[in-house]
């Protein structure tokens, strides 16, 4: 039986690159605390305080322990993106 052509797949268990976005206000101090990502405060007229988080985690792991302690903050998650494997 032939296999269905499936979805593109990330990798589980190797780097990459993510932008992540929240609802609030993250200081630049936590960003050793969320593995290194860089850490950039705005706001939109329309949400309120937003906060962007960039850069490289090594593997799905270490991204759900910076999903868990934004969640820990009660930071509310609007979106998370991949941009890369490098």
């Amino acid at each position: 039986m032939a296999q269905p052509k499936s979805k593109k797949s990330f990798p589980f268990d190797k780097p990459g690159k993510y932008h992540i976005r929240v609802q609030g206000f993250l200081d630049e101090s936590w960003s050793e605390r969320l593995g290194g990502l860089r850490i950039t405060a705005g706001s939109l007229e329309d949400q309120g305080p937003i906060t962007t988080l960039v850069g490289q985690v090594r593997d799905q792991a270490e991204l759900a322990g910076v999903l868990n302690s934004l969640y820990e903050l009660h930071l509310t998650l609007l979106s998370v993106e991949y941009l890369n494997g490098d």
